[in-house]
């Protein structure tokens, strides 16, 4: 006879590996547009956060990004621990916090359309914030190429946050489905 709180730790495990596989699919997922590069990594990261709550979620994108870094080219620009120096890796970081807020969010009370869809916004403000502060100091620390804080918003911020945005409109609307199916027990 198999235990019941096995079966689910199988479970939460398998969605766990699935959710780094679709985030690192995400990377490769490119929608061309002007400056920089949209991709659907926001999007399952969201999810993940989301769908899984906020340990499991980190967790699958911690092991995203660690697998990114250990060498596998899962990131949009390849993969190796060098990523580090690459100026959008702290949007990677954001992710991993943007996933465990996100899903902290979601499940502190019941998780209503309204509140997945905040939970969403809070998590792309707190990737976009690790994202641009980090590629403000690796640009003039690093690269000794520095960029104005006003260019940094215009490129980091402006160009890119309007697909973000309705990808977290998409992403609280698939949680609303997809939570009740996946019904982890304890995902927060």
């Amino acid at each position: 006879m198999i235990c019941i709180n096995n079966v689910t730790k199988t479970r939460a495990m398998v969605l766990t590996a699935m959710f780094t596989a679709l985030i690192a699919a995400g990377a490769y997922i490119r929608i061309p547009v002007p400056v920089c590069p949209f991709t659907l990594q926001f999007l399952f990261t969201t999810l993940a956060g989301l769908v899984l709550g906020k340990n499991r979620g980190a967790a699958a994108t911690g092991l995203y990004v660690l697998l990114g870094l250990a060498g596998l080219p899962v990131f949009t620009g390849g993969g190796g621990v060098g990523y580090v120096l690459q100026p959008t890796f702290g949007y990677l970081i954001g992710f991993i916090a943007g996933s465990y807020l996100t899903g902290h969010i979601a499940y502190n009370g019941e998780p209503t359309s309204k509140r997945l869809l905040a939970a969403c916004f809070v998590g792309l403000a707190v990737v976009y914030a690790c994202g641009m502060v980090y590629y403000h100091f690796i640009s003039g620390v690093y690269l000794h190429a520095p960029i104005s804080i006003r260019d940094l918003f215009l490129y980091c911020f402006v160009l890119a946050v309007p697909g973000d945005i309705a990808l977290c409109i998409l992403s609280a609307a698939l949680a609303k489905r997809l939570v009740p199916v996946v019904h982890l027990k304890g995902a927060v």
